[in-house]
């Protein structure tokens, strides 16, 4: 299990989409991070916390769960009684600039769902998609706005990102055997 991204790089390549953003968004103002649940939320508080080390300024963060929106609920991949969090968005997001921040990039199927659970909540100006890991095999027309890391895989390959908030360590694997 090759190690891709130790916790150095983490940090730094969330430094640098901090950067990415303030540049391509002219600023914060009208912006807001939501992380999508699990490993996207505290992807987007570290942004929000980069991005005021960098401007002075708070950036509002939320939490987005997707579960109900999946397109394969009905197959049983989410288990036979799927574990429903809780949305924490706490602020209108009509009119902002949505920054939408998940760990992994693959089929682009999760986007859709958190795109689909967003829009329920207000109407954004816009949403911008932010991922630590984009390792291809797009099932939908979905491109990231901001990418870590692009990482080529074989389909037998799973993307593995542990962050020090849930998995008390930070890194992004590559290991066989499993999408």
């Amino acid at each position: 299990m090759p190690v891709v991204m130790d916790a150095d790089r983490i940090g730094r390549t969330l430094a640098r989409i901090a950067h990415e953003i303030l540049e391509r968004n002219k600023g914060v103002d009208d912006l807001a991070l939501i992380g999508v649940r699990r490993r996207g939320v505290p992807l987007a508080k570290r942004l929000a916390h980069h991005i005021k080390e960098i401007t002075g300024d708070d950036v509002p963060t939320g939490a987005l769960d997707i579960t109900l929106y999946r397109d394969d609920l009905s197959k049983g991949a989410v288990g036979l009684q799927p574990v429903v969090r809780r949305t924490e968005i706490p602020f209108s997001i009509d009119g902002r600039k949505i920054l939408l921040v998940d760990d992994v990039l693959y089929t682009g199927r999760t986007t859709r769902a958190a795109l689909d659970a967003l829009i329920d909540f207000g109407r954004p100006k816009a949403i911008q998609l932010i991922v630590l890991v984009d390792r291809g095999h797009r099932e939908l027309p979905i491109k990231a706005d901001y990418v870590g890391k692009n990482l080529p895989t074989a389909l037998d390959q799973s993307v593995q990102v542990r962050l020090q908030e849930i998995d008390d360590r930070d890194e992004v694997a590559l290991e066989q055997g499993g999408a």
